[in-house]
């Protein structure tokens, strides 16, 4: 075989694997490494999470005591990314997610496991419930995303964040949708260095950036405006849920989870200062930047009806186009319902 045939089938080899990864690290695991319960000490109830404002309701549920109140003993596992989250659901290591954890993801994992989980809650933001964001160094001189062509973007870690990062540059006149995945934490001192020109991120890199003088805002709610083409249109990016494995073995303590959920988001809704607070302990924020922090929205799964269900259809869609889900995903058939 020719030099130029091996190197050709070694890249479609590393492109299958970049984009397989739940699917072949999942499947091959999932005999081995058993339910959830083998991973938790006593009644632990394990809830994985990518450290971002999104996952809030999970942060405010453990230290206010809702959860304990409801007497259930949740801890929360930190992941590196998304797709690490819904790989450990996969493989049994987790009960569930939180909010923040990225719908293009899990959505894999569903087509790759199908009943791997239920929907409880989702995180719309937009341009008013702010979490993703186009951000640059405080010296640039873009006065929009399309002043950065031939420049330098990032992007998180994952598919989901490099299909919205490549669809964002399409849309404004990008010919070349090259993007550099970096960890989250990354991002803000990146920028400051200037080894990049600009990224797409989510809350709270933009406030660390603005706050620290390591960035600013570039634009916000790109993902409603670009790729949902409506600026207000909520964007059901992120979502917490519970796999069904977990839901059909213990029912009560599922149902009461879900409940204790519930409430944490509505402390969220009606004291969003005092709930703010505790992203701190789970984000890359200082305490002290809290109060600056926009808060996306939360919806959970009785709140997923009508046009909340068609908008985020809609953002499923957007995957099945681009033939990053290998069929058609019905939200309705992800969704808990009592």
């Amino acid at each position: 075989m020719r030099n130029n045939d091996k190197e050709k089938i070694n890249a479609q080899r590393r492109q299958i694997m970049k984009y397989s990864m739940l699917t072949l690290g999942g499947v091959a695991l999932s005999g081995m490494l058993g339910s959830p319960a083998a991973w938790a000490a006593d009644d632990e109830i394990l809830i994985g999470y990518w450290p971002i404002v999104g996952g809030l309701p999970l942060y405010v549920g453990i230290e206010k005591g809702i959860f304990k109140q409801a007497g259930l003993n949740v801890r929360a596992v930190k992941f590196a990314s998304p797709q690490q989250v819904v790989e450990a659901m996969i493989t049994g290591r987790i009960h569930g997610c939180a909010n923040g954890t990225a719908t293009g993801a899990m959505g894999l994992g569903a087509i790759t496991s199908p009943d791997l989980f239920k929907i409880i809650c989702s995180n719309p933001s937009n341009e008013e419930m702010v979490l993703d964001e186009f951000l640059v160094p405080v010296n640039s001189t873009a006065k929009s995303i399309r002043d950065l062509k031939g420049k330098r973007i990032a992007c998180g870690p994952g598919i989901q964040n490099v299909t919205m990062a490549k669809i964002i540059l399409e849309k404004n006149g990008f010919s070349d949708t090259k993007v550099i995945e970096l960890p989250v934490g990354q991002h803000a001192p990146s920028l400051a260095t200037g080894q990049i020109d600009g990224v797409y991120t989510l809350e709270p890199t933009g406030t660390v950036a603005r706050m620290k003088g390591m960035g600013k805002v570039l634009e916000t709610g790109v993902i409603s405006k670009y790729v949902l083409g409506d600026a207000s249109a909520p964007w059901f990016g992120g979502a917490a849920a519970l796999t069904s494995h977990f839901i059909k073995a213990d029912p009560a303590r599922a149902k009461q989870l879900i409940d204790a959920y519930g409430d944490a988001v509505k402390f969220i809704q009606q004291q969003p200062d005092e709930a703010r607070q505790y992203v701190a302990g789970y984000t890359g924020i200082e305490a002290a930047l809290v109060k600056e922090v926009p808060l996306p929205g939360f919806v959970m799964y009785d709140q997923l009806t009508g046009t909340n269900l068609q908008w985020f259809q809609k953002f499923y869609d957007v995957f099945t186009e681009r033939k990053i889900f290998s069929q058609p995903l019905q939200v309705e058939s992800l969704i808990y319902r009592a």
